[in-house]
């Protein structure tokens, strides 16, 4: 069995995502406030992160219902991953900058062969 450590691309990921977030969640708290509860004006691309963070988030919390904490964990960073590349997809559609499209890249080439390895584990647990 092949232990899953966490990889820098992960790690990466990891960071991308709360920079992605923070900004994002700041407007929309921000305009929340003022707007007393009113959705936030939002550009195509801050829905699609929000989309494919809510999705993320709300498949990571599905997990922990899970009473094997294998499967729990597997299924928690399939969520992550998934979510992962969901982002740097929408970077790739949305991002100019050379280096974040790269990253996106990358992010994308690292986290498909994770999601292939929890998908494999997971059905072999059926």
């Amino acid at each position: 069995m092949r232990v899953m450590t966490p990889t820098l691309s992960c790690l990466r990921v990891a960071a991308a995502g709360l920079l992605l977030a923070l900004p994002l969640g700041a407007a929309m708290a921000q305009s929340a406030h003022h707007g007393h509860g009113a959705p936030a004006q939002t550009s195509p691309m801050q829905r699609a992160y929000a989309q494919s963070m809510g999705k993320m988030h709300a498949d990571m919390e599905k997990s922990a219902a899970e009473s094997d904490a294998d499967v729990a964990f597997a299924k928690g960073m399939l969520a992550h991953h998934e979510g992962a590349v969901a982002m740097a997809r929408i970077q790739l559609q949305y991002g100019k900058d050379p280096a974040m499209r790269k990253l996106a890249e990358e992010v994308i080439a690292a986290q498909d062969k994770e999601i292939r390895l929890m998908q494999d584990w997971l059905k072999g647990r059926r």
